[in-house]
């Protein structure tokens, strides 16, 4: 079995120094998911942390805004260069605290390298400044966009490197400073992203980090001095967090969640190509993604030939521990912990409850070494049900609910029967098809002839309804880390138009 490197837990790290916290509030533990031997640490959060996190960007706040966009890069391609030196060591961390398989958690690390060129490349055309020729007549007008302050971002588990990585990099371009909080479930992560910050050098204050459970989450989004909260999680977290601040009206809150994504497969359709999008849609990341593919929607001629294929291709999947190697890599790993696989199987019973036909049970695997490893799980549903726990419950795992429908008016009515609204995937030749499907769904994506996974830096992320709150990440991250100013420059001394009735400058009426 591969020897995995030595982790050193450090503590958080405020105004440019790693602190283990004195006060220990909280205290949990880093477990691999893959391996339940395998422990990576003990974690301590201190609520004092909280304050002195947030007050040290604030402080740093100032001096970081007044540098250049230029200078600011600068600082940004030293962190490049830092992740790209530390690859294969953040890789295996990932792999480890996720128990993704290692191929993936490589892919999540190659991806930080992209974030930060098509921000210095595409996202500053986004906030560049704009010239207003006579926006009042023979008057200039400008409009500039401002950083907002001190952004607190908080991590998920199942990307714990790129998602909070496309909030801080965009935060810290545009002159934001950043009080940063990983998933409890990955901290050895999240400090070591902290790590590299500090190898890059940049100033003290700019970037913190502060570990932590539910309370010290709570904590830092009521902190007055947070002047933004960017989240990416589950739905119940983001409304949780959306209520605490309803009397914090100035803070900017981007809430990216979850999604109960419809893959819609037509008479047309190439079903090879159909099977193997939907596959990975349904179970990379052991189907931890919110854009995850977890309905399939399938028209009645081809519905028997895809689900004959698709049932003998998910049985057939690799299953197994982050680091096997050649021939046995896995496809997939295990979920993220005992609650998780707990309620996986659980949801089992309840879609059986609401008259679900089982056609691939989904059960705990017992492997070597031991984890939290589940088989994938189908289920074949009646179209004609307009309300069920199953279908509202972003189970977060890897199932697969499928509905055979007559048409694609159909279709899109069953694709629209939640109040999610992340991603939907439509396969057909028929371009037409391809654009009813998007004028007739509420997502913020629609794919033609992709699976609903594999979201792009270069576009906008974002979803609706119980999805988003239309804050689209990605390219469009640097819109709600700045506001526009506008403004109207006069240079001459003369007075430039016509003096109103009634007003007299040289004291005569």
């Amino acid at each position: 079995m591969r020897s995995l490197r030595p982790f050193t837990y450090l503590g958080d790290y405020i105004n440019g120094t790693f602190t283990i916290p004195k006060e220990k509030s909280e205290t949990f533990e880093s477990l691999n998911p893959g391996n339940l031997k395998d422990t990576l640490g003990t974690f301590y959060a201190s609520f004092s942390h909280v304050c002195l996190a947030t007050e040290a960007a604030k402080q740093a706040f100032p001096k970081w805004r007044a540098l250049s966009q230029e200078e600011r890069a600068l600082y940004l391609k030293k962190f490049y260069k830092e992740i790209e030196t530390h690859l294969d060591q953040m890789a295996e961390l990932i792999a480890r605290e996720t128990g993704k398989p290692l191929w993936e958690a490589l892919q999540e690390t190659q991806g930080l390298l992209g974030k930060i060129t098509i921000t210095l490349e595409e996202g500053t055309k986004l906030i560049s400044e704009k010239e207003v020729p006579n926006a009042q007549p023979k008057l200039m007008g400008r409009y500039r966009y401002k950083p907002k302050g001190v952004m607190l971002v908080l991590g998920p588990f199942n990307f714990p490197a790129h998602l909070p990585h496309g909030h801080i990099v965009p935060a810290l371009f545009t002159g934001n400073t950043v009080v940063f909080k990983p998933s409890e479930q990955t901290p050895a992560v999240g400090q070591f992203m902290a790590e590299l910050i500090h190898r890059a050098q940049f100033p003290p204050g700019v970037f913190n980090l502060v570990q932590g459970e539910k309370e010290i989450g709570r904590r830092l989004c009521i902190e007055p001095g947070v002047d933004g909260i960017l989240f990416t999680g589950s739905y119940d977290v983001g409304l949780k967090i959306k209520e605490s601040t309803l009397s914090h009206f100035w803070k900017t809150i981007v809430l990216e969640m979850g999604g109960k994504n419809a893959s819609i497969i037509l008479d047309d359709a190439s079903l090879e190509k159909a099977l193997y999008e939907n596959i990975k849609g349904a179970y990379l990341t052991t189907g931890q993604r919110c854009s995850a593919t977890s309905r399939l929607i399938l028209t009645e001629k081809i519905a028997d030939s895809f689900l004959k294929e698709f049932h003998r291709l998910s049985k057939e999947l690799k299953i197994g521990y982050a680091f096997e190697e050649t021939p046995n890599i896995p496809f997939m790993g295990p979920l993220i912990s005992q609650t998780s696989m707990e309620k996986y199987l659980r949801f089992q019973g309840i879609a059986q409850r609401e008259g679900a036909e089982i056609l691939m049970r989904g059960k705990a695997l017992e492997l070597t070494p031991s984890g939290y490893y589940v088989s994938p799980s189908i289920a074949l549903l009646s179209p004609k049900k307009d309300s069920s726990t199953y279908l509202e419950t972003e189970i977060f795992g890897p199932n697969v609910a499928v509905t055979i429908v007559k048409n694609l008016d159909e279709a899109i009515e069953e694709a629209n029967k939640t109040d999610y609204g992340l991603v939907v995937s439509v396969f057909t030749k028929d371009k037409k098809a391809y654009e009813k499907v998007f004028q007739g769904t509420k997502t913020g994506l629609v794919n033609w002839n992709r699976s609903t996974v594999g979201g792009s830096s270069k576009l906008p992320f974002g979803g609706q309804g119980k999805s988003g709150n239309h804050f689209p990440t990605a390219l469009f991250a640097p819109f709600y880390c700045t506001y526009p100013v506008a403004c109207l420059e006069d240079a001459e001394d003369s007075i430039q138009e016509t003096i109103p009735p009634g007003l007299s400058l040289d004291g005569k009426n």
